[in-house]
């Protein structure tokens, strides 16, 4: 997942249209449905990053997030999912560094992982 000056080329996945950014952010991951939960996870925190930079006065050119993790053979329970982010920005390290220990802490999807949550089918 990239945008800004960090932005990968759009031939390099998929152009999603993005609010925070002019270019749009870039979509790398594999095809199935373990990819597009790693995706998740991904934006949302590319996305938080933007939104806080701006409600902190940090300056975002760019960011940078890989998202990954693996599941169980057998049960398809995940293994977790790590992730890793870079930031362009002129603002000093320790901003930069405090903005993204404040993401870490507010990221929707991250948080909803890490509490559990059920997923059930419905009728209708």
């Amino acid at each position: 997942m990239t945008a800004g000056s960090l932005r990968e080329d759009a031939n390099a996945g998929w152009l999603v249209p993005h609010a925070w950014t002019d270019g749009g952010v870039v979509v790398q991951a594999a095809p199935n449905g373990a990819g597009v939960l790693h995706v998740a996870v991904a934006l949302c925190v590319l996305n938080d990053t933007y939104r806080e930079a701006r409600d902190r006065g940090v300056d975002v050119a760019g960011v940078r997030v890989s998202a990954r993790g693996e599941f169980d053979q057998e049960t398809w329970q995940s293994t977790g999912v790590s992730y890793a982010v870079e930031v362009d920005s002129p603002s000093p390290a320790t901003d930069v560094s405090a903005l993204m220990a404040h993401v870490d802490s507010v990221a929707e999807i991250p948080r909803a992982l890490r509490a559990g949550m059920t997923v059930e089918r419905t009728h209708g």
